[in-house]
């Protein structure tokens, strides 16, 4: 099993970087490169929850989205076909004095064949860094996704 920390101060509040986070719509892949349009199936969707089939490359898994605590937003894989046991990601958000958000994500990899245990593997060595580059991606691209919508007067400073 890997357990990955991630980081990431971004001036997003925890309300916009979870509004992209549960954005299921087309396009999700221009913020999550590893949820590619082609596996995204939205089987429910609630105020405050969602069960959300996604992947890439040959990788999917089915994922319970639970938001109701705004400072705290927990993903359980339910189903997979490498990914079990007690895989997931746990995002916690703290607001800062300046205006700025920490946002602390752990991933958990807990490979349930050959396959799953081998990326485990890797994720928790070489593959860090993919973690780690996704994840500064999504961050990136939500706070565009705002600063976009800022300009064209959608939303308010």
């Amino acid at each position: 099993m890997s357990t990955i920390h991630l980081h990431r101060t971004t001036r997003l509040t925890p309300e916009q970087y979870i509004s992209g986070l549960t954005d299921f719509g087309p396009g999700r892949s221009n913020l999550f490169g590893n949820s590619a349009d082609a596996y995204l199936k939205v089987h429910h969707r609630s105020r405050a929850d969602a069960d959300v089939t996604e992947g890439s490359n040959g990788i999917w898994e089915r994922l319970y989205y639970n938001w109701s605590d705004p400072d705290h937003v927990v993903l359980t894989t339910t189903d997979s076909n490498i990914w079990g046991g007690r895989s997931g990601h746990t995002y916690n958000f703290t607001r800062r004095s300046d205006g700025t958000t920490d946002i602390d994500v752990v991933v958990v990899r807990d490979g349930k064949n050959l396959k799953g245990s081998i990326l485990g593997l890797v994720l928790r060595t070489i593959g860090r860094g993919v973690l780690e580059k996704a994840f500064e991606n999504s961050v990136k691209a939500i706070e565009q996704r705002y600063a976009d919508a800022l300009q064209r007067g959608r939303i308010a400073a």
